[in-house]
C-alpha cells in the first residue's frame, strides 16, 4: 500500500526501513512469514505429540488460538479440543476437573 505524503509530492511505503530497497523489504517478510509457519507448524506437532502431557498439549492449543479451556464439561469445543490435541474427551475433561481443584480453596472444618 502507496501513501502520499502530505507535505510533499513524494509516496511512501509503510513498514519499509531508511535505507531498504522494495526487493529488500520483500525478502525481509517473507522470511519473517516463513518463520511464523515454522513455529506455528512446531506447535501444531507439539499440542499432539505423545511426549506431552495432557495438559501441556491443552494450554499449546488455548496459546496458539487465544482461548481458554471452556468450564462448562459438556461445551462443543472441548470436542474440537480432543481432536487437534490428540486426546480422548475425557482426558480434556479431567484437565477441566484439575484446573477447578486448582482454583478452588479446600476448606477443613
Amino acid at each position: 500500500m502507496v501513501f502520499e505524503s502530505r507535505n510533499s509530492n513524494r509516496s511512501f511505503v509503510p513498514g519499509i526501513s531508511a535505507g531498504e530497497s522494495i526487493a529488500d523489504q520483500r525478502a525481509r517478510i517473507a522470511h519473517e512469514h516463513a518463520e511464523r509457519e515454522e513455529r506455528r507448524q512446531a506447535d501444531l506437532a507439539e499440542q499432539s505429540s505423545i511426549r506431552n502431557a495432557p495438559g501441556e498439549r491443552i494450554r499449546i492449543w488455548e496459546r496458539m488460538h487465544g482461548l481458554a479451556l471452556p468450564r462448562d464439561p459438556h461445551h462443543n469445543l472441548l470436542s474440537v479440543i480432543a481432536i487437534a490435541t490428540d486426546l480422548e474427551i475425557e482426558q480434556v475433561q479431567e484437565e477441566q476437573r484439575l484446573r477447578l481443584q486448582q482454583q478452588t480453596p479446600v476448606t477443613t472444618g
